[in-house]
């Protein structure tokens, strides 16, 4: 890849979801504004490698894609009314809530995540919004069709706009309220960080992982109370201090296990433990934990370990326990089958996993810990089966090359 393509790669990651934010501020339409943002970068693709990189790189965008959006306001022939209601929209706005952050990516997450919309558009409009993952990318992440995922984001579209659902921060009463929602969405623009999707990407994408914990760290500075806020952002901070960690130097993806704990970061790490001991005293005071915090709090176990052999596993299963009863989903209970086979072995784990088939038959991850499980038991011929599954199903170049190779060592 030359140095011009590196450069429009980094220019989308860090540039789309600003553009796209400042072009909905401006025009008050997300349609616009999706389609501007990415007619300015396909025209920087253009430009970029005839003319070479401008000064500033994202001042360039931002110009090109507000005369992409007047263009074709212009051309639709509605100048004035659109306008018009962009003004509005603003001049209309009540004053913001005391201590309110001004920041466009937070007041498009709110609005890309409005009640109004089914939850499962929400994640969807936001991860393409302002995350800037492509419909492929987002379809794998919910394990859905692409034409699927496609009819999901336009039709969330049109009702924000048929809705008359503003562009603005919700007021201080309605924000608890909000949160959830947002949570959910900041969640999976990690997770896609943490295990890129997309073909040919780099196995983690760090872009997407920092501007989730940037986020959330806005949303904590709004909710400081909130123990779901704090959890979240407890959780994503000691999973990317292990990041240093997680890619080895020939792309594959390094398990937990195998990681050199030495490589992850000591500050991030002391920081999401300070978060889940802040959480702990709640919970002691009989403030009881969601979702976020037991997660946290089972990456803290993890993280507290200076050796695999060292990890606790019999609390990481308690913790999986209480998740469990909070959220009885295929997956947590895959993650759980993890910890049982730590503790009694791999064939009482492989029965727990066995059991979740017809749930995550289409999942790599269940595929993945069958082979490995399988592959403990010797049972060679049914872990390669099980690994070229999960090969198939796997998005992540990491990850793919990891499980190609264990499939290999099979005798």
């Amino acid at each position: 890849m030359s140095d011009v393509e590196q450069a429009i790669t980094r220019a989308h990651h860090d540039e789309w979801a600003r553009v796209v934010a400042a072009l909905t501020r401006r025009f008050g339409d997300l349609d616009i504004a999706e389609e501007a943002a990415a007619e300015a970068f396909a025209t920087a693709v253009e430009r970029w490698r005839a003319d070479g990189l401008p000064p500033n790189p994202g001042a360039w965008l931002t110009t090109t894609a507000n005369r992409k959006a007047i263009d074709r306001i212009r051309r639709e022939n509605k100048r004035d009314d659109k306008h018009k209601e962009a003004l509005m929209l603003h001049v209309d706005d009540p004053p913001e809530p005391l201590g309110a952050i001004d920041d466009d990516r937070l007041r498009l997450i709110f609005t890309c995540c409005h009640p109004a919309l089914a939850v499962e558009a929400r994640v969807a409009l936001t991860l393409r919004m302002v995350g800037g993952l492509t419909v492929p990318e987002i379809a794998r992440a919910f394990l859905v069709r692409g034409t699927t995922m496609e009819q999901r984001i336009t039709r969330a579209k049109a009702k924000i706009k048929a809705a008359g659902i503003p562009y603005r921060m919700p007021s201080a009463d309605d924000l608890p309220a909000r949160v959830s929602g947002v949570l959910a969405v900041l969640f999976l623009v990690f997770n896609e960080g943490y295990l890129a999707s997309g073909p040919g990407t780099d196995p983690v994408r760090h872009d997407l992982t920092t501007e989730a914990i940037r986020l959330t760290r806005l949303i904590r500075a709004l909710l400081p109370r909130d123990g779901e806020v704090a959890g979240l952002l407890a959780l994503m901070l000691l999973i990317e201090a292990r990041r240093p960690a997680r890619v080895s130097a020939g792309g594959e993806l390094v398990p937990l296990a195998e990681q050199d704990r030495a490589a992850w970061d000591t500050e991030l790490i002391a920081e999401g433990h300070r978060l889940v001991r802040e959480r702990l005293a709640a919970a002691a005071a009989g403030v009881a934990p969601g979702r976020y915090q037991i997660l946290a709090a089972i990456n803290a176990v993890h993280t507290s370990a200076r050796d695999i052999r060292d990890t606790d596993w019999s609390q990481v299963l308690a913790l999986y326990d209480q998740l469990v009863r909070l959220d009885p989903s295929p997956i947590i209970a895959l993650n759980r089958a993890v910890a049982v086979a730590e503790l009694d072995g791999p064939e009482v784990a492989l029965a727990v996993v066995d059991r979740l088939e017809e749930a995550l038959a289409g999942y790599h991850a269940y595929h993945a810990a069958r082979a490995d499980l399988l592959r403990r038991l010797g049972r060679s011929r049914q872990s390669r089966a099980a690994y070229d599954r999960a090969i198939e199903l796997a998005g992540n170049t990491g990850e793919t090359a990891y499980l190609t190779r264990r499939r290999d060592q099979l005798r």
